[in-house]
């Protein structure tokens, strides 16, 4: 672990020093800590060997950032990693997304062990992807983990490089990774609250508020004590307080979600966001609806007559007001079945249908053969990876281990005889 600003030199250093793209990964604490800080910085690159810089130690990389910055990023998944490296000062001009490349190329599994296993025909040791990295200090296998991320990422670019070089798509890959990495940070995202998991339950204005007070004072909670807001109070607790509406700290107790373990000043706080949504007027209620953050919706009917949208949009406003006011249950509706016969209904599939012409052959590709079996997949076999490639002796590489693992023995279940009742699973 490179955790002074001694060693963060050399480490600079070593990398300016080094030749070829640089592989790069973050580690965050999704699920522990409170935002998407990342906790360890992995890099590697030919000519420099592979490090794991500790930003805790070390909050401002800008300098080995600027260092490389010049230079081709190998990421797998960046616009997953990309926010946390520019929180510490790391910004690509140009990058290569394994991920990214996998997708455009056709590969039905997209993650970095099936894709290296796949393409490459190693398999990674992947056991500590949901560990909490903000612990400290870190624990030897996780480091190993951690290393093997950014082991076999140059490789895997270029194997993924020459696929899409053959199927006519690397032009469009290099369009969008360059789109990633030019691209702005996001921007805050409007009335968080509405995703909070469950919301589709919610109907009325004085529940979403209660959802939108209790949504904001846990996210306050959260990041004073830096940790995840789901560690402080569930969505799914949200969402029962706002459909049940409690009246006083007993009836909140009972739901689910404010159990025993809560003591009493947690259960006032929580009560007191409750009756603040309860004690709002009218025109502080939010509004039903999610705010609408993609792409432009197409030109409907609302676009040739704006008069006759506006009429509607009021009588919608004044019904919603009128079924309130009157406690009314809101009307569902269930889904329309089509019979047998009908025009939504579709003919079965012909075993015929959908078949190549006899006689046209192709070459198969990398996407391919990543779902046929070990046959396909070279020479080596299957084989493990568990450690990264020691680099101080010259470009090694991890030995194989034979043409495969060992297939674990399973139990063997005895038929159960015919008609006793019972089926064999």
């Amino acid at each position: 672990m490179t955790a002074t600003s001694e060693a963060l030199a050399e480490v600079v250093a070593a990398f300016q020093a080094g030749r070829g793209p640089v592989a790069v990964d973050a580690e965050r604490a999704s699920g522990y800590r409170y935002g998407q800080r990342a906790y360890l910085v992995q890099l590697r690159r030919e000519g420099a060997g592979s490090v794991l810089i500790d930003p805790v130690g070390c909050p401002d990389l800008s300098a080995l950032g600027g260092t490389i910055r010049d230079t081709e990023w190998v990421l797998h998944a960046a616009t997953q990693d990309l926010p946390c490296l520019r929180d510490i000062g790391m910004v690509p001009t140009k990058l290569f997304d394994t991920e990214l490349a996998g997708r455009l190329a056709g590969f039905a599994r997209v993650g970095l062990g099936a894709m290296v296993e796949n393409v490459l025909g190693y398999a990674l040791e992947k056991g500590h992807s949901a560990v909490d990295w903000s612990t400290r200090p870190l624990p030897d296998p996780w480091l190993r983990y951690a290393a093997l991320d950014v082991e076999l990422l140059v490789d895997l670019r270029d194997a993924l490089e020459e696929e899409l070089d053959r199927q006519g798509k690397l032009e469009w890959a290099r369009q969008e990774f360059a789109a990633i990495a030019t691209a702005p940070p996001p921007p805050p995202r409007k009335d968080p609250w509405r995703r909070t998991s469950g919301m589709h339950k919610v109907r009325r204005r004085r529940q979403m508020a209660v959802v939108r007070e209790l949504w904001t004072l846990r996210d306050q909670v959260a990041q004073r004590r830096d940790v995840s807001p789901g560690k402080v109070l569930g969505d799914a607790a949200i969402i029962e307080a706002a459909l049940q509406l409690p009246p006083n700290t007993h009836a909140l107790a009972a739901l689910s979600g404010f159990g025993h373990r809560m003591g009493r000043r947690q259960l006032e706080q929580w009560q007191a966001a409750v009756d603040r949504a309860r004690a709002l007027p009218e025109n502080e209620l939010p509004q039903p609806g999610q705010p609408f953050n993609g792409p432009p919706p197409p030109r409907s009917w609302a676009d040739k007559d704006p008069a006759a949208a506006a009429r509607l949009s009021a009588a919608r406003t004044a019904v919603t007001t009128l079924a309130e006011q009157l406690n009314l249950p809101r009307r569902t509706s269930s889904p329309r079945t089509p019979s047998a016969g009908s025009a939504g209904s579709r003919r079965p599939a012909r075993p015929g249908d959908g078949r190549r012409s006899p006689g046209r052959t192709r070459r198969p590709s990398l996407a391919d053969r990543a779902g046929r079996t070990a046959p396909h997949r070279g020479p080596a076999g299957r084989r493990l990876l568990t450690g990264p490639r020691d680099t101080t002796d010259g470009p090694g590489r991890a030995a194989p281990r034979g043409r495969g693992r060992p297939r674990s023995r399973r139990p063997s279940h005895p038929r159960h005889p015919e008609g006793s009742g019972h089926r064999a699973v």
